[in-house]
């Protein structure tokens, strides 16, 4: 019988010691995504696109209930850039109010890298579970090299 007493206290303890942390913390964490394909990219997202593709930034728009972030790198003057999200934390305020902090990978087209020289906007868009758009977000790049 003590063995079963000391079984569930222990139990209860590594239970505890995983979920209080969490319930103290909040919701602050990774944030799943899916990435949206071009074809699939809703059409007032891609009506809006052009007036922030210009820029680098990241920002959050909500349509149809899906809240979307979008990641642009701005204006090049070649082919060859692009834009990969690696995650997406959410950082908590307060119960209503989040910020969120992407993190991307920007890669540049290698030196000696011949490539067309036309005008390119790269830019990534994923789909989030997220109920509502941040406070603020914070785009945090690293360039692979």
């Amino acid at each position: 019988m003590k063995r079963y007493i000391i079984f569930g206290v222990a139990l209860l303890v590594i239970i505890g010691s995983l979920l209080v942390p969490k319930i103290l913390k909040g919701d602050d964490g990774e944030i799943n995504y899916k990435i949206v394909l071009k074809e699939d990219i809703p059409e007032k997202i891609k009506e809006m696109l052009p007036t922030y593709i210009m820029e680098e930034r990241a920002l959050s728009c909500k349509y149809e209930g899906e809240v979307y972030i979008i990641v642009t790198r701005g204006e090049k003057k070649s082919k060859g850039y692009s834009v990969e999200i690696e995650k997406i934390v959410r950082e908590n305020h307060d119960k209503d109010k989040f910020d969120i902090r992407v993190f991307a990978e920007f890669e540049d087209p290698k030196p000696d890298e011949v490539l067309p020289q036309e005008y390119s906007y790269p830019y990534t868009i994923v789909k989030t579970k997220l109920k509502d758009v941040p406070e603020k977000i914070y785009l945090d790049t690293n360039y692979d090299d």
